[in-house]
């Protein structure tokens, strides 16, 4: 009879052992926990110790951590008509455990098939060039698309990456080309330019000139004097009238031959 109680008890000793057991919940900081009396939300619970009723209650654990998300590559048809293939990666958090629970069933799955389509609807509105010069206006454009969407679910995404834009060796070679052109176009503009700025500076230096003909003599005789070192064995130049004038007096225009 003894034996029999010692066993009852040892059983019931277990029993309330396994119950304890079942009832403890340990979280961390990080974690919060969904906690169901009787199928319908109770509270919601953490970090540190969480005592539930075994049997009528139980507890969901939600990560509260930053999670990073790679968008899988996606076929963008841009405005333009580019078909091109663009990968991104996506940052988002559980602000609203409750949420995250209760209006979708798996968040997480939810929140890459929502980022996949708009990746594709936001880019698809963009031409090629803004696609590969703006990214971080595009980046901004699809986190706000995002979080607007995400955010009866609990969910808030932090922020959205543009990885790779991926266009095939046709596109590649005729982006080279029109670089090119446009690196050739902006020579000969800053060679007209350069050409422009030339004879306005050579007008002005006419006009100069034109009111001071000693100075134009001057010019003339420093012109002489360059050209008196080269190799050639006679250099046959006008000599002005105003020269002429000074030197013998008459109005004459002659020809000088220099021989050296």
């Amino acid at each position: 009879m003894l034996a029999d109680l010692g066993i009852g008890f040892g059983a019931l000793a277990f029993v309330v052992l396994v119950l304890v057991a079942a009832s403890i919940r340990i979280l961390r900081e990080y974690e919060r926990g969904v906690v169901f009396q009787l199928g319908r939300f109770w509270a919601v619970k953490g970090p540190g110790l969480v005592i539930l009723i075994p049997v009528l209650q139980q507890m969901v654990r939600v990560d509260l951590r930053t999670i990073v998300l790679d968008v899988p590559t996606q076929d963008v048809i841009s405005r333009d008509n580019v078909s091109v293939k663009v990968n991104a990666v996506l940052y988002f958090r559980v602000v609203d455990a409750e949420k995250a629970i209760i209006q979708v069933a798996n968040f997480f799955e939810a929140t890459s098939q929502l980022a996949q389509t708009t990746l594709r609807s936001v880019l698809g509105k963009h031409e090629l060039d803004e696609m590969l010069a703006e990214r971080e206006r595009l980046n901004i454009d699809i986190q706000q698309v995002l979080d607007v969407q995400t955010d009866a679910w609990g969910i808030k995404v932090a922020n959205v990456e543009i990885k790779h834009v991926d266009l095939d060796e046709s596109m590649i070679r005729a982006i080279a080309r029109q670089a090119e052109a446009e690196r050739e176009r902006r020579a000969k503009v800053i060679h007209a330019e350069g050409e422009l700025q030339a004879s306005e500076k050579l007008m002005q230096a006419a006009r100069v000139l034109a009111l001071q003909p000693g100075a134009m003599q001057l010019r003339y005789m420093q012109t002489l004097a360059s050209i008196a070192g080269d190799k050639s064995t006679t250099i046959v130049f006008p000599l002005p009238m105003e020269l002429l004038k000074e030197m013998t007096g008459d109005g004459k225009k002659g020809i000088i031959q220099d021989r050296v």
